[in-house]
């Protein structure tokens, strides 16, 4: 069984501007790819990032730096305009990898998943630090590529190249996945 898990495509991570000129197009693959798998009949998670104003939830770097970041229930959380996200389930995390301290694991056993699909943002964090995660739980990963996007090109390639030859994980065009599902 396959999975499709979009990953922080929230206004926040859109500020960027690397990202922000990438919004439309990447938000109309994810829509691709959900509506495809919906129609195929595979899972669709929608995974997105919070953190407590309190300090709780945040990372060392939030912390070192006394910087929170996407505070739930703030504008900067909320999923980007455009976004199918009607009927889907959704997830919060507070860590780069979509394992660290959620369900997600639980989900994916219950859907009787084993390979998921990744999208969303960013690759060369959330979405490495998820792909990671997901060998380490022995499920296989698909990129689909043109639904990913990254601030940072350079470090996105490098631990791309770094995962996808070390762990076996694909690359694939949208079109291939969709024909996958």
């Amino acid at each position: 069984m396959i999975a499709v898990l979009v990953i922080d495509m929230q206004n926040a991570f859109f500020e960027d501007p690397a990202l922000k000129q990438r919004r439309e197009e990447v938000v109309a693959a994810c829509n691709s790819l959900t509506s495809g798998a919906r129609e195929a009949g595979a899972k669709v998670l929608l995974i997105g990032t919070e953190h407590e104003r309190d300090k709780s939830t945040w990372s060392l770097n939030m912390l070192d730096d006394d910087q929170g970041f996407i505070f739930r229930g703030s504008e900067q959380a909320e999923f980007v305009p455009g976004l199918l996200t009607t009927d889907f389930p959704q997830m919060v995390k507070t860590r780069d990898s979509a394992f660290m301290g959620t369900d997600l694991w639980m989900r994916l056993r219950n859907w009787e998943v084993d390979t998921v699909v990744l999208a969303g943002v960013s690759a060369h964090n959330c979405i490495a630090q998820t792909a990671a995660d997901a060998f380490a739980h022995n499920i296989r990963v698909i990129y689909a590529a043109g639904a990913i996007a990254t601030e940072n090109a350079e470090a996105a390639e490098a631990v791309l190249r770094i995962l996808t030859r070390e762990y076996r994980q694909r690359v694939l065009p949208l079109e291939e996945v969709l024909a996958l599902l």
